[in-house]
């Protein structure tokens, strides 16, 4: 399929907008292109045409690339967003935002089209009803790998392990370090599961196979890993686990 996505470049840097409009042109997936020098325009084109997603950079004068998303967010149908900035600040915001990749500058085509194909991810949704009914957003969070920054989906997250002002992500294949503090991820992910065990590790409540007393006090397994659990937190994870088994139970 080809020619169907409606996109909007924003750039406050002629050679910056003239490089991503011409990678974005050259893409087949591309049906239509609009762009704008800052967000005042973008908010004036927005008002006229529609926008399957915007390729967004940060630092701007006036109203900056962070802030517009959040306008964009209020829309009825929100486009997606994708970042494209020349730092690595801004990826706690951007995935606070709900961002659907995070591109660093320079762009090349291989990266955009790597964007695209997320977003066109993103933009197709169960039809049936049923389908429907369970479909839950899973949130993504900007992780560095070999020099480019992912979006990597929290369903993917095991367990994660506090590294000073960042958090350790550990997945079935591996690990990210990303510049969220451990305290953040636990109030955001609350809801999806995530319960703090210990001051340094938060674990995805449904993947604990095991809770043992040892010499040491309480762990937990997770993938045949075992985290601490500190005294303060046992009594509450005991209750979670038991309450968890009772709504299995009765499914």
């Amino acid at each position: 399929m080809t020619g169907f996505l409606r996109v909007l470049a924003v750039d406050d840097e002629p050679p910056a907008l003239d490089e991503l409009a011409y990678h974005l042109r050259a893409d087949p997936r591309v049906s239509r292109l609009h762009t704008a020098s800052d967000a005042t325009e973008a908010l004036r084109l927005l008002r006229d045409a529609d926008v399957d997603v915007v390729f967004l950079d940060i630092r701007m004068p006036g109203l900056d690339g962070m802030e517009l998303a959040r306008v964009l967010r209020r829309f009825a149908r929100p486009p997606a967003i994708v970042f494209v900035t020349a730092y690595d600040d801004g990826a706690v915001d951007a995935f606070d935002l709900g961002a659907t990749d995070y591109v660093r500058k320079p762009v090349r085509a291989e990266r955009l089209a790597e964007s695209l194909r997320r977003v066109v991810g993103a933009r197709v949704v169960p039809t049936h009803p049923a389908a429907l009914a369970r479909a839950e957003p899973d949130p993504t969070i900007p992780v560095e790998l070999a020099g480019t920054t992912r979006m990597l989906p929290r369903s993917a997250v095991r367990w994660v392990e506090a590294q000073g002002d960042y958090a350790r992500l550990h997945t079935a294949d591996g690990s990210h370090l990303v510049r969220v503090p451990l305290a953040t991820l636990a109030e955001r992910w609350a809801d999806a599961g995530f319960v703090r065990i210990h001051r340094s590790y938060l674990v995805q409540l449904r993947l604990i196979a095991e809770l043992r007393l040892t010499n040491s006090g309480y762990v937990v397994v997770i993938d045949e890993t075992e985290l601490p659990v500190s005294r303060r937190h046992t009594r509450e994870l005991k209750d979670k686990l038991v309450r968890a088994a009772k709504q299995d139970w009765n499914r």
